[in-house]
């Protein structure tokens, strides 16, 4: 499966942003995918997942009531919709996809997804 990320771009200090991730090649409706930051010098970190039913979700506790992850299978497509921006969230933001199928765990360590897209660029400035 390819994933595409957009929606990054440039905003001020409590601005909001929602980022999109779209799948192609392969329906991504029987994966849990997540979402995942890498800032300038740092490592990647998890930032929020989201059940393949859409049912159930887990943020990070530094994005838990700013960040929202959801996904609308009949697009094919994950979103997250990022508010309340601060310039720590300052990164990359790369979505990803657990390709193993009906999963019931939400993993929150990259290792776990198999499928990665480029990322796009969320800039927060103060």
């Amino acid at each position: 499966v390819q994933l595409q990320a957009s929606g990054g771009g440039l905003v001020q200090a409590g601005g909001s942003l929602r980022l999109s991730c779209a799948a192609s090649g392969r329906t991504i409706s029987s994966y849990n995918m997540g979402w995942f930051r890498q800032a300038p010098g740092k490592e990647r970190e998890f930032v929020a997942a989201i059940s393949w039913s859409g049912s159930r979700s887990y943020h990070a506790d530094s994005v838990k009531g700013r960040f929202t992850i959801s996904r609308d299978n009949a697009l094919n497509t994950v979103y997250l919709q990022v508010n309340s921006l601060k310039p720590e969230d300052t990164a990359v933001y790369y979505c990803a996809a657990d390709t193993n199928i009906f999963a019931t765990v939400l993993y929150t360590t990259s290792g776990k997804y198999e499928s990665w897209g480029p990322g796009t660029l969320v800039t927060v400035s103060s």
